[in-house]
């Protein structure tokens, strides 16, 4: 299952860290996320839209609001306040398929700060992800027994800004942007230098679905083997979204 949630009338007034405002074109960002649900589906997924927010701007990015895990769901306390809003209609649509536990105050917590590659969970402390919202998190994923191990994050947004899972063991990363000594990977794949932001991919299933924007590190990707599905998310890039932000994908069970 992949939740996703349509792009918000007031995108253009959305949080920003590491960029400059641009123009974002709506009807454009809204074709380039319906495509972006379309190749989901191509892959399998079965796609379920949650209820608009029109007055939360960031909202699209579902994925900062919840790290669901095979035996629970962790309901996050972004770091940006004007954000917090969103994960209500989250939590509700992931209560029927898993239990939920709910980082309180003082912690804060973006789902795109936590990678998880098999046992392993890698939190980067950022701007939006604190000291207790990581404790908060190894405190849920300790009675699964999963290993969790932190970063800093220099120079951009999110941890999965810097590196993503590409493959139940391979990663791709920027290696100036995360210490990549406290990943648990058999391959690491580093994007071309002139493509630094090229590090944010989503696995799925075996596939890989992959911005257009940065063609030299997709070409990495395609010698390594993988399967890229590329989509276009140039307006939604202007927001500091990429591919794994626009979903929260599970696997929800018969």
């Amino acid at each position: 299952m992949a939740l996703t949630r349509d792009v918000s009338p007031s995108l253009a007034h959305c949080e920003l860290t590491h960029l400059d405002r641009e123009s974002i074109d709506l009807e454009r960002a809204r074709a380039q996320h319906h495509a972006y649900e379309d190749a989901l589906r191509s892959i399998g997924c079965d796609v379920r839209r949650l209820p608009p927010e029109p007055d939360m701007p960031d909202a699209v990015f579902v994925e900062d609001t919840a790290i669901v895990l095979d035996e629970v769901a962790v309901v996050t306390r972004p770091g940006a306040a004007s954000r917090r809003g969103e994960v209500r209609s989250v939590a509700e649509a992931l209560a029927p398929h898993r239990d939920l536990v709910h980082v309180e105050p003082p912690g804060t917590l973006d789902g795109g700060d936590v990678l998880v590659v098999g046992r392993s969970v890698v939190v980067g402390l950022s701007s939006r992800t604190n000291d207790d919202g990581v404790r908060q998190l190894g405190a849920a994923l300790a009675p699964h027994g999963y290993r969790l191990r932190w970063s800093a994050v220099v120079s951009c947004l999110h941890l999965k800004t810097a590196v993503t899972r590409v493959g139940p063991s391979a990663v791709l990363l920027n290696p100036a942007w995360v210490d990549a000594r406290v990943l648990d990977a058999a391959e690491r794949i580093e994007v071309d230098p002139a493509e630094p932001w090229a590090a944010n991919a989503l696995e799925i299933g075996g596939a890989v679905v992959y911005p257009a924007a940065f063609p030299r590190t997709r070409d990495r990707l395609l010698r390594s083997g993988l399967d890229v599905r590329e989509v276009d998310v140039s307006e939604l890039a202007k927001a500091e979204g990429g591919v794994t932000c626009c979903s929260l994908v599970f696997d929800a069970g018969p």
